[in-house]
């Protein structure tokens, strides 16, 4: 097949546009205006999307009391609209597909039309506990973890279905799709208070089979947010501890950052080794150069 040397032109501006959109590098930066209990961070066509569960004093993260919302951000922290969507409970765990935003709110799935800013669907999830992170394939199946049932739910089109269950799954909390598979953050088996007596690892489950294959053999953390870094290896954020953690390709783990409880759903470029962290319990988001950290 013969491709007109035009068409191969506006291809390569349309790359060009679309990689442009990053900047090689991020100053470090924090914010606290608007941010209430920051979830999750995604980074969408060069936009910072932060999911703020607004908690009330004395509320807990699965509140059905409409304080949820949804801010736009600028990739140097500047907030663009605070409430860029709002309508929501506690929002967490964000992905986009063909133009649309989805997040978890509880017991529903919510796609955001990201050009209108208007929230177009709601998928609810009868018998859903406590869902959390987001993931999409590239069919535009949504995959979303529900981690106090120890389950991983699936929407395609527009039907939810059970993907995984069960304790091998280790109470999933942080999703991404890569190459025909989930991986998947485990939290390990929650007490009352969130706390665990053996923290979850890091590992894929295949699409189609759903086999499980450790990436990390040995218990790691509360794990939330999982990211590729670009290399092979993983960036994951453990909630509790407020750790920043990388993985290696051989499943070896090091801290990159050290912060306090609360340490939520990240988002991590790798083309500018940009780490953006919610630190939920101190409603503020966070971001850093990790440049020096992974060259190690």
């Amino acid at each position: 097949m013969r491709i007109a040397s035009t068409t191969l032109a506006a291809l390569a501006v349309t790359l060009g546009t679309a990689c442009s959109s990053l900047p090689s590098k991020i100053e470090p930066w924090s914010t606290t205006e608007g941010m209430n209990a920051p979830e999750s961070a995604y980074v969408a066509d060069g936009v910072l999307y932060v999911s703020q569960v607004g908690m009330r004093q004395g509320g807990t993260p699965n509140d059905k009391d409409g304080n949820g919302r949804i801010s736009k951000l600028a990739l140097d922290g500047k907030v663009i609209a605070a409430n860029w969507v709002t309508g929501l409970n506690s929002p967490k765990g964000i992905r986009s597909h063909g133009g649309t935003l989805w997040v978890s709110d509880i017991d529903e799935v919510v796609g955001i039309d990201i050009a209108r800013g208007a929230i177009v669907s709601r998928v609810k999830i009868d018998g859903a506990k406590f869902l959390n992170d987001v993931a999409c394939g590239p069919d535009g199946t949504v995959y979303v973890s529900d981690m106090l049932a120890s389950r991983i739910w699936q929407i395609k089109d527009g039907k939810p279905s059970v993907f995984a269950e069960g304790e091998q799954i280790e109470y999933p909390n942080g999703l991404l799709y890569e190459n025909g598979a989930l991986v998947v953050g485990g939290w390990g088996k929650p007490e009352a208070d969130f706390s665990t007596k053996t923290p979850g690892r890091l590992f894929k489950l295949d699409i189609v089979t759903k086999s499980k294959t450790l990436i990390t053999p040995t218990p790691t953390g509360n794990i939330d947010g999982v990211e590729s870094d670009g290399r092979g290896g993983y960036v994951i954020t453990d909630w509790i501890a407020g750790r920043v953690i990388h993985v290696s390709p051989t499943g070896s783990t090091r801290t990159l950052r050290q912060f306090k409880s609360g340490t939520a759903d990240h988002a991590y470029l790798p083309g500018s080794n940009t780490l953006i962290v919610p630190q939920m319990m101190e409603n503020r988001v966070f971001a850093d150069d990790l440049g020096k950290d992974m060259a190690r």
